[in-house]
């Protein structure tokens, strides 16, 4: 089973379309619900270096912190998908 956490923020149309892949995939993860405001984002800038999200985490595959959707989507794919 695969390792997984995403660093998110609800309404976040860009987590959604990450949250749907993980969906897609049939992959569980664990959820890091992150604040609104960007100088409160000090866990996820901790691990990838930025305040955005979504942010990935694959510390199976030494993925400490990967940010922007569509890479985290083809990600997915290539690493879990069929």
């Amino acid at each position: 089973m695969a390792n997984l956490e995403l660093y998110e923020l609800e309404g976040c149309p860009y987590c959604a379309k990450v949250k749907q892949k993980l969906a897609d995939l049939d992959l569980e993860y664990e959820s890091h619900m992150v604040p609104r405001s960007h100088d409160e984002r000090t866990e996820v800038e901790e691990v990838s270096g930025q305040t955005g999200v979504p942010v990935l985490v694959d510390p199976d595959n030494g993925v400490d912190g990967m940010p922007e959707s569509d890479d985290i989507v083809e990600y997915l794919d290539e690493e879990y998908g069929s």
